[in-house]
């Protein structure tokens, strides 16, 4: 199979330590479907300089706020904003992005009340990218590894 271009993937699934809470989500379906392939890894919460550990966040009102109700929407939007640019006359062919991330979630985010529930939506990196013509994909809706 010949490669069509890059594939953008958000940074936690590819086992990187990003999450907020200092871990990562490691997904084998990921790691297969880009298997051979150039892959740029993406965090936005790490790029706009909010380390890890870090403390939550969630979008509310249309804003990226942390737990503690801190306004965060700028520099998460910069930091979108500087991904963007990154990609900017590279071939991409996807992106492949982390389920329910208040950054990265294409189908569904959290509410915006720190609970747990879900909410059909958009992240704000996956806004912009969809926005931006760019293909993306939920994590979650890839295929599991097919046996032969």
């Amino acid at each position: 199979m010949e490669a069509k271009g890059k594939i953008v993937v958000s940074a936690c699934l590819l086992g990187e330590n990003c999450k907020y809470n200092g871990g990562n989500n490691y997904d084998p379906r990921v790691a297969e479907f880009i298997r051979g392939r150039e892959v740029i890894p993406v965090c936005p919460e790490v790029l706009s300089g909010m380390g890890v550990p870090r403390k939550p966040i969630e979008i509310v009102n249309g804003t990226v706020r942390d737990v503690d109700g801190r306004d965060v929407d700028g520099i998460i939007r910069q930091a979108v904003a500087q991904i963007l640019a990154q990609l900017q006359g590279e071939p991409i062919e996807c992106a492949v992005l982390k389920s329910r991330s208040p950054t990265c979630g294409v189908l569904q985010v959290h509410d915006g009340t720190f609970s747990g529930r879900l909410i059909d939506g958009t992240g704000v990196l996956a806004q912009a990218l969809m926005d931006g013509g760019y293909r993306v994909l939920d994590a979650e809706a890839l295929p599991e590894k097919q046996t032969k």
